[in-house]
């Protein structure tokens, strides 16, 4: 006789529902309930802060303090001796920078030389020129007749000028003294930057062009220093900066530049800070010009390290008050990305495609 045993079913329960993460759902926790603490940065604030005040205590003293006497600053900011003296800071910065690197590139390429003599050459020549100070030069320079009477071309080791013969106090004006000592002083410092930006370029762009039969001074001009000038621009600029700024020295052989036009005027009428404020913000006014210029500049010699040039400041603000009109909703269409290497472009869905989409039919 067989007996049949029944067993009741057994109840299995549902697994509790996970996450992505594989984590139960009821140990998950809502961050949408999370209430955000945002980090205080006290240090910073309170810094910003004591700069802000100090920063606010000064302009406020600029209007308040009688003794800056502006009506004064006024009455010569424009003034005759003082735009002709400008004249003449620029004049003078302007030909000693041009003989400063044009001399400087070829001290540059003389320290590159493999000849020792022209490397010999090159390196005592910046040794020395910055060695000397540049008023010590510059007044040589001026006083050249003391040590040589007469310049000229004749029996050589002689003083028997029979080609040709200048007095050398007819030959050197002042303004010829003030040219050579600070075209001779910047050629010591363009040519350790040019050398510094030439040895910047990898060696593989060199040996390349010289494997495609390139001649050499093609290489250099054409393949080598448009390279070498994203490195140069920028120390070449505060070269130029000092310059403008390091003219003022020549008022010791009594140039009418500048700093001296603004310092005969203070010794007539002893307004000595209205008139060196005169002086600063003329100096500051050139120098902000020539900043702009660098940034252009290096922007310009960028095309080959970017893909897309940064966006000026002019277009970043165009491109602001495009955004900004928009958020009003005055503007029929959104303003296009600002595209740049700081700020990458932002395609659109009509933008992402390929050039096989438009062969197949596909986004144009």
């Amino acid at each position: 006789m067989s007996t049949t045993t029944t067993t009741a079913p057994v109840a299995v329960s549902d697994p509790a529902p996970t996450g992505l993460d594989g984590a139960p759902e009821r140990d998950r926790v809502d961050l949408g309930s999370v209430r955000v603490v945002h980090t205080r940065h006290w240090f910073r604030w309170a810094l910003s802060a004591i700069l802000i005040f100090a920063i606010a205590q000064f302009v406020w003293s600029l209007f308040t303090n009688e003794n800056y006497e502006w009506n004064v600053f006024a009455t010569y900011f424009f003034s005759e001796p003082v735009i002709s003296g400008i004249g003449y800071t620029l004049a003078l910065s302007a030909i000693s920078a041009s003989v400063g690197f044009v001399l400087g590139t070829v001290l540059a390429l003389g320290r590159l030389s493999k000849s020792p003599l022209l490397n010999s050459i090159s390196w005592s020549y910046i040794w020395f020129f910055r060695s000397v100070p540049l008023v010590v030069q510059i007044i040589v320079w001026y006083n050249l007749g003391y040590l040589y009477p007469t310049l000229g071309l004749g029996t050589p080791f002689t003083t028997d000028f029979w080609i040709v013969e200048f007095p050398t106090v007819q030959l050197i004006s002042a303004v010829a003294a003030a040219i050579l000592g600070l075209g001779l002083h910047q050629a010591a410092y363009s040519a350790e930057i040019i050398r510094g930006g030439l040895i910047s370029v990898d060696q593989g762009q060199q040996e390349a062009a010289a494997a495609l039969g390139i001649p050499a001074h093609k290489r250099l001009f054409r393949i080598i220093l448009p390279q070498a000038m994203r490195s140069i621009v920028p120390n070449a600029t505060n070269e130029v900066i000092g310059l403008v700024k390091g003219a003022s020295v020549v008022f010791v052989i009594a140039i009418p530049e500048l700093f001296y036009a603004v310092q005969v005027i203070y010794n007539r009428n002893s307004r000595v800070i209205p008139l060196l404020l005169v002086a600063v913000v003329w100096y500051t006014i050139i120098t902000t010009i020539l900043s702009i210029a660098q940034y252009y500049i290096e922007r310009y010699y960028a095309r080959g390290s970017v893909r897309t040039l940064p966006p000026t400041p002019l277009q970043r603000a165009r491109h602001w008050v495009a955004v900004q009109w928009n958020r009003l909703g005055d503007g029929a269409t959104a303003p296009p990305p600002l595209h740049g290497a700081d700020a990458a472009p932002v395609l659109s869905v009509a933008q992402q495609g390929t050039a096989n989409d438009a062969k197949f039919g596909g986004n144009a």
